[in-house]
């Protein structure tokens, strides 16, 4: 066994089970036989482009087929995959374009635009178009305009599935280790910028075996996937268990709830995950009552509490949910509740994974007494070895101790005398709007550029549809006037849609420290 990563999980599937549906989705369905094929040729084809052990491919693009493909050929080849968020704007894609190093960019044909606007200044020798057998001529406009119509001096563009049809019908004979990197995944960061947390092929394989383990995956499972794969959770937690027992996954290019509960009655879906919006509008579909949903076993949820009027209408249908608790840092599962305790225990995280350890410490590092609140710490060989081009970030998450590697997390909670975990405590000031993380400072930047504010806070508010949604708090430049609009209007193009405040409260001043800075809690209670 020379490849000991995720380049040979769908290998050895097509080995056992070629004819067996591996994927469903509006691009085409894919058996693991052809699954292993179209893996293969795609890795031979970077190879030929250059692509060598340690180079990270870059993915921007909807769920579909492709971003596995690359993921798995990758893996193949000893590379490393880097999903980029489609939510992004340019400027944003361009840093973790440039952080990452990527050379290769495999873009879907709809966000062609974006891809290549994102471009200039990065590393990026060559970029794969999705979806079209030729290069768009529009796109290929867009690359001269962009980055020069010297050959030499842009990206050379080719469409996807003729590079992967070039390729040897042939498994890479690379040696990948567990311990080798197989994915940067980028979270935000605190102070503005993401981070890329690095998680090794062992990361990525000991989560799936907690999946595997703690939600009874099997080989006849079926897993819808709405949410994004560039989402750590819809991939390391929802869909690579999956292919790794030999499961089929449907995936889907957007969430429609009418859709969803189609699928679900065809393919006899039995594993969903998603957000607790997502589970609301599922039931408050007009289909939902007629809807035969007796395939479906397991309902994961993250990101936030689901409403009891959810729980009930699920309930009321014999499903009941499994709660969790987790980081990109941790693959991401750090905690699950079965859903037999989601009443008696609800509001908890639920109990360690399989082969995880969660204690909650004081600040001076010792252990906390049960129902005592401190810091959130997780250990496994699922938890992340760090964070790409940021040692100081690396030394201050992980604590080695003579009992291991330990995480901090920066959350806050609690355990009870039965070990059940409680999340008090949000990362900082962390915003989770519909399931997607939000952190202020980077908003607050983009704000504190425009002459006229003096000062800026954004915080959370409750929403009814998204959960939380930004809201900023400004303090207007003496002699100076601006408007809320004037101020989201400055925000369109410079970030993520989900990021851009809803909201803008003005006022004569910020609640603060004794040492100048504003007090978020306080700022909450008086214009949350």
């Amino acid at each position: 066994m020379i490849n000991h990563g995720l380049g040979d999980w769908i290998h050895r599937r097509r080995v056992r089970m070629a004819d067996r549906p591996a994927l469903f989705s509006t691009a085409g369905d894919l058996t693991y036989g052809e699954l292993a094929s179209r893996i293969d040729r795609l890795a031979q084809a970077l190879a030929e482009r250059g692509v060598r052990p340690g180079d990270r491919v870059a993915y921007l693009g909807e769920n579909a087929p492709s971003v596995l493909e690359c993921l798995f050929a990758a893996g193949s080849l000893g590379a490393v995959f880097v999903p980029l968020n489609t939510r992004l704007a340019p400027p944003e894609l361009a840093f973790q374009l440039q952080d990452s190093g990527a050379r290769t960019l495999v873009c879907s044909a709809e966000l062609g635009r974006q891809g290549l606007v994102s471009c200039p200044d990065t590393p990026v020798e060559r970029v794969l178009i999705v979806g079209e057998e030729t290069v768009p001529a529009e796109l290929e406009d867009l690359a001269d305009e962009q980055l020069g119509a010297e050959v030499s001096a842009r990206p050379v563009l080719e469409a996807y599935e003729p590079v992967l049809a070039s390729g040897a019908d042939e498994r890479p004979q690379v040696p990948v280790a567990q311990e080798d990197l197989a994915v940067i995944l980028y979270t935000s960061g605190t102070t503005g910028r993401p981070k890329g947390a690095m998680l090794s092929h062992g990361n990525l394989h000991w989560n799936a075996l907690n999946v595997i383990t703690d939600y009874d995956i099997t080989s006849r499972d079926v897993a819808l996937m709405i949410s994004p794969l560039f989402h750590v959770a819809a991939l390391s937690q929802g869909t690579l268990p999956v292919l790794l027992k030999g499961g089929a996954v449907i995936l889907e290019t957007r969430f429609d709830p009418g859709r969803a509960l189609r699928l679900i009655r065809e393919h006899g879906v039995t594993n969903m995950s998603g957000v607790p919006t997502t589970y609301q509008m599922l039931c408050e579909h007009p289909d939902w009552e007629s809807t035969d949903l007796s395939s479906l076993r397991t309902l994961t949820c993250g990101g936030s509490a689901v409403p009891a009027r959810v729980l009930d209408a699920y309930e009321n249908r014999g499903m009941a949910f499994t709660m969790g608790y987790g980081l990109t840092e941790t693959a991401p599962g750090a905690t699950m509740l079965p859903p037999s305790h989601s009443r008696a225990k609800q509001g908890s995280a639920g109990l360690p994974h399989f082969h995880t350890d969660v204690r909650v410490v004081r600040p001076d590092g010792e252990r906390c007494a049960p129902g005592e609140v401190g810091e959130i710490l997780v250990q496994g060989p699922h938890v992340v070895s760090g964070y790409w081009n940021r040692p100081d970030a690396t030394a201050a998450a992980l604590d080695e101790t003579g009992e291991g590697t330990w995480l901090h997390t920066g959350d806050m909670g609690r355990l009870d005398d039965e070990g059940f975990l409680y999340v008090t405590d949000r990362l900082k000031d962390m915003i989770i709007s519909g399931g997607e993380n939000i952190y202020p400072a980077q908003v607050e930047q983009e704000i504190a550029q425009l002459d006229a504010v003096a000062a800026v806070a954004v915080i959370g508010v409750e929403d009814d549809r998204w959960g939380e949604v930004p809201r900023a708090v400004v303090v207007v430049r003496e002699g100076h006037e601006i408007t809320a609009e004037e101020i989201i209007e400055h925000l369109q193009g410079r970030l993520a849609r989900y990021k851009i405040p809803k909201s803008v409260v003005f006022v004569e001043e910020m609640p603060r420290t004794a040492s100048g800075k504003i007090r978020k809690p306080a700022l909450r209670e008086l214009h949350a």
